[in-house]
């Protein structure tokens, strides 16, 4: 076990670094095949015109799969791996790490959202609103063209919070918690969230179990993200009590217990205004305010979010893998 536990934090460090330097696969992301399939698993059970209780477990059934299926792949793989070099542990020591560092790079989406968010941003700021809008489906799913340049810093400034903490803070988290079947379990999960946990006719009731799935796998890592956010404001000039009371005060009135807590923390970090209007493809939703009666966001504000939360990537990697050193080597210390 306390092998187990360092060369976690070697390979969760080591798909970081791998994050950092080369970002997303541009080409054979196995997350966009895992997409495809999941695709293919949608069309074949998600019926039209199915009653809401079956169209539920179909969803139930999809999920289990999908995400079972991701889970065990990274099981076998580190099974398959101890096997073939079960007399070399030096190199299955190795193999270890590499399995972690590779679930850890495809799973962690980091970097290519703080660029795109970077290019957004270079957009707002020399009037080009349409390259902007172009840009913005690669963060969220909002109508790009219903937004005005105050609209679309906005919803940039929330995509990068609530996907620091989706596409950063969580794979880390389930990484340190267990290893490589634990990343690869949680990006199946918020994968088939984007996909069919929207509120849409078609997966009100099959994308249910996503989104509930998706909801309680990133309830503790949405609050740690919400910390380290809060302890990095005074970084990008902002107030830690001004960060934390804006989570304390308004982020139950975000449809998401999850989204409502980094998005508020980050709006009370810049002090600026979240929320409100949200236009989506299938209609338009109602959010409360964030930080309320702040000033409302620029463009500017956006170099400030990418700053701000690429300091809580950087935090959460450091303290995931700190904790796993210290619980390392004080297993080892412990007597037989």
């Amino acid at each position: 076990m306390t092998s187990d536990l360092l060369t976690r934090a070697a390979g969760l460090s080591l798909g970081f670094a791998a994050d950092r330097m080369f970002a997303d696969p541009e080409r054979w992301h196995p997350v966009a095949g895992f997409g495809a399939v999941a695709q293919g698993g949608e069309r074949a059970l998600n019926r039209r015109g199915a009653a809401p209780t079956s169209s539920r477990a179909a969803g139930i059934v999809f999920v289990a799969g999908m995400v079972g299926g991701a889970a065990s792949l990274a099981v076998a793989s580190g099974r398959l791996a101890d096997r073939a070099l079960r007399r070399h542990p030096v190199a299955r020591i190795a193999a270890d790490i590499l399995v972690t560092a590779a679930a850890t790079w495809v799973s962690l989406g980091g970097t290519s959202l703080l660029r795109v968010a970077g290019t957004i941003g270079d957009a707002l700021a020399t009037g080009d609103d349409d390259t902007a809008r172009e840009w913005l489906p690669w963060l969220c799913g909002r109508e790009p063209y219903l937004l005005d340049a105050q609209e679309l810093a906005r919803a940039t400034v929330e995509s990068v919070a609530e996907n620091t903490a989706d596409a950063h803070v969580a794979p880390v988290m389930w990484g340190a918690v267990a290893g490589a079947p634990g990343i690869l379990a949680y990006r199946a999960a918020n994968t088939l969230d984007a996909m069919v946990g929207h509120r849409s006719e078609r997966y009100e009731n099959f994308g249910w179990a996503a989104a509930r799935l998706d909801d309680v796998l990133n309830w503790v890592p949405a609050r740690l993200a919400g910390l380290a956010t809060i302890a990095m404001a005074p970084s990008v000039g902002g107030r830690i009590f001004e960060a934390a009371g804006a989570w304390a005060r308004d982020a139950r009135g975000h449809p998401s217990p999850n989204a409502g807590v980094v998005e508020s923390t980050a709006a009370g970090a810049l002090g600026v205004e979240l929320g409100g209007r949200t236009p989506y493809a299938y209609g338009v939703e109602f959010r409360g305010l964030l930080n309320a009666g702040a000033a409302p966001v620029r463009a500017a504000d956006i170099p400030r979010v990418v700053a701000l939360e690429r300091r809580v990537q950087d935090g959460t990697v450091v303290v995931a893998c700190v904790c796993l050193m210290v619980a390392g080597v004080a297993r080892r210390s412990e007597p037989d």
